[in-house]
């Protein structure tokens, strides 16, 4: 059997008979270790930019949050998880959505590339911490006492009105995050569209 990957990975799922993943992915990975570093760099790496980003944006979201609910103590207690998580969670997400999907082959539309990535930085890496420092700051302004809480009824209409300056605040993080999703992913795709256009040097010893 005589199995080729070609210089479009569209037209490999149209041939005749479809490559494995398995195989798609190791002749994608040897095409990555053929790039030049700059590019190898910037694939592997790009994520952890991204996730950085959002880490800051936790961190403004919660002194922002600390700030109207005149939260003084927990200083590191809040700042911890509202750096980690953000900064994990948006790596992840980002390698889940566009860096496997396009290593794997699965991501052959630029458009959509660049979608994912633009979602991935606003909402992972913008939206995500906003969420995430209201019930962080909520619990310690509960605990300590720092600021007026509201009776059972207006529980919700009280956190949505502290809430909704900050979103209005940060709305130029999530943008800017969002525009950052999105050049990285383009970028990205362009790496993979070099990937695929190298010669296939080791393609005889993949043939069954």
């Amino acid at each position: 059997m005589h199995n080729k990957m070609s210089h479009d990975a569209i037209s490999v799922r149209e041939s005749g008979e479809k490559l494995p993943r398995s195989l798609i992915i190791e002749l994608l990975l040897k095409k990555y270790e053929r790039l030049p570093d700059t590019d190898k760099k910037l694939f592997a790496f790009g994520p952890v930019y991204l996730g950085a980003n959002g880490a800051f944006a936790g961190l403004i979201a919660n002194s922002l949050f600390r700030r109207v609910l005149n939260v003084t103590q927990g200083r590191i207690t809040s700042c911890l998880p509202m750096a980690v998580l953000p900064f994990l969670t948006t790596v992840a997400l980002y390698n889940g959505v566009v860096s496997n999907s396009l290593m794997s082959g699965e991501l052959n539309c630029p458009t959509c590339a660049l979608i994912r990535g633009g979602v991935v930085g606003a909402v992972s890496g913008g939206l995500y911490p906003i969420l995430l420092a209201l019930p962080v700051n909520a619990g310690l302004a509960t605990r300590y006492n720092t600021a007026p809480m509201p009776e059972k009824g207006n529980i919700l209409r009280f956190w949505m009105a502290v809430t909704q300056p900050i979103v209005r605040k940060m709305s130029f993080v999530v943008i800017l995050q969002a525009l950052f999703g999105v050049f990285l992913s383009s970028k990205h795709y362009d790496i993979y569209v070099k990937m695929l256009k190298l010669p296939e040097t080791d393609s005889e010893e993949l043939k069954e």
